[in-house]
């Protein structure tokens, strides 16, 4: 497994990184044409598909859960195709074309360059920072010193003299300094993207899209919804954990419980379905297993529309359906259990307490 994560980052990184380095210090590229196009399609294509997390879904209990969030991935969908169209473009044509689309593209490798930046601090993986966005950004650099190279040398083939308001504007711009240039081009990326943001609104996109691509996640750098995971616990009892939050005089909270290190509410209900749990993982643990995957099934489809459960009645409603199988678990505990109350008043206490309990 090792071998393959270097195969598919390492080496790649460790390309591009040599051929940056040339270019920096001697004017150059020195990696074979070949060997380049292998690896800029392994960086720009295969990588971001393999960690970029399109399709998959905002899970609270699942590591793989949405990078980008699943209502906004359209929106960060496109920009990275226009930015990879960009480089693209850089990077195989051979003239130079009218000033506004020079500027369009030098606008897109830029936006790829700070889009990359994002994604390393919201990803918060290292590896994936040094051999996935890092070969990215160096790449992006060497498109847009490419189209410096190309402009200087054919730049008497533009009209400097154009009507087009835009067209003198652009050539002004890409016949400034580069300490000048980009700075303005940089400037450039906001109306661009503003202009993006408007055409997306047409296929059913916000405004705020592509920030919430970002924010609208769970468990990454960026993520501003981590508190939608507070009082759920992975492979816990999911429906109670949910009826627990009702209104009290109808789902009557208990106490305060530890799970995880974390304090949630505990109402009968939930105390009991957990006692009847360890009851069965001691007595049938085959049983367990199969009954435990299954409900966990029911999990992964509750945390998908957690917020739908912040609704009082809602919550009040799965606490009044859970209602016979509560009875179905008390049944069982005082039929199998010697002491069925001091199992239920155990349940989601320290270790220290919970011997205490054992004791009486």
């Amino acid at each position: 497994m090792l071998i393959m994560i270097f195969i598919l980052i390492g080496v790649p990184g460790l390309i591009v990184l040599i051929d940056f380095l040339s270019f920096l210090f001697t004017g150059d590229q020195v990696i074979n044409k070949i060997v380049l196009k292998l690896t800029e399609l392994a960086s720009l294509i295969i990588l971001p598909l393999l960690y970029g997390g399109f399709g998959a879904k905002n899970d609270c209990c699942d590591d793989d859960s949405a990078v980008f969030s699943p209502d906004h991935q359209l929106s960060i969908g496109i920009v990275i195709i226009l930015c990879l169209a960009a480089y693209f473009y850089s990077s195989y044509r051979i003239k130079i074309t009218s000033p506004v689309v020079e500027i369009i593209v030098n606008v897109f490798l830029l936006i790829g360059i700070i889009l990359n930046g994002f994604i390393a601090v919201h990803t918060r993986e290292l590896w994936l920072a040094v051999g996935g966005n890092l070969p990215i950004i160096l790449l992006t650099i060497l498109a847009i010193a490419k189209n410096h190279r190309i402009f200087v040398e054919h730049s008497q083939e533009l009209s400097a003299n154009s009507e087009n308001r835009f067209e003198k504007f652009a050539w002004g711009v890409l016949n400034l300094k580069p300490i000048l240039r980009y700075p303005i081009i940089f400037i450039l990326c906001l109306p661009v993207l503003t202009i993006l943001v408007l055409l997306l609104l047409l296929v059913g996109q916000k405004p705020d899209s592509l920030i919430r691509a970002f924010t609208d996640t769970y468990k990454h750098g960026l993520s501003q919804w981590d508190y939608k995971c507070d009082n759920i616990q992975c492979g816990g009892h999911y429906l109670c954990s949910v009826a627990a939050k009702g209104h009290k005089n109808i789902v009557k909270p208990k106490r305060f419980g530890v799970r995880n290190g974390g304090r949630i509410i505990c109402n009968r209900q939930l105390l009991v379905s957990n006692a009847f749990e360890e009851l069965v993982q001691e007595k049938v643990p085959i049983a367990h297993r199969l009954i435990r995957k299954q409900y966990d099934k029911v999990g992964r489809l509750i945390h998908r529309y957690y917020g739908v459960f912040n609704i009082k009645l809602i919550s009040d409603f799965i606490y009044v359906l859970m209602k016979p199988l509560e009875w179905f678990f008390l049944l069982v505990l005082y039929t199998f259990d010697r002491k069925p109350e001091n199992r239920i008043a155990k349940q989601y206490l320290s270790s220290e307490d919970r011997q205490l309990i054992d004791r009486i």
